[in-house]
């Protein structure tokens, strides 16, 4: 069903649409969405690092001693 909308079917809906919202609440509605969209990206960087960060202390020196001694 939605494989047949094409272009003018796009462009209907998106006509309604913004009747139905006006410009004004779109524009804000997508100023939105951007914000949402940073935070999650800030989010996720923010755990990537916070993990990455115990990987690091977790981890082990597994040297041997005697090659510790030589460096």
């Amino acid at each position: 069903m939605l494989n047949n909308i094409g272009l003018p079917g796009i462009l209907l809906i998106a006509v309604v649409v913004l009747v139905l919202f006006g410009r004004g609440k779109i524009s804000s509605l997508m100023g939105e969405v951007g914000k949402g969209i940073t935070a999650f990206k800030k989010g996720v960087k923010d755990s990537t690092e916070e993990l990455e960060q115990d990987a690091a202390t977790d981890a082990k020196d597994i040297t041997p001693e005697t090659e510790k001694d030589k460096a």
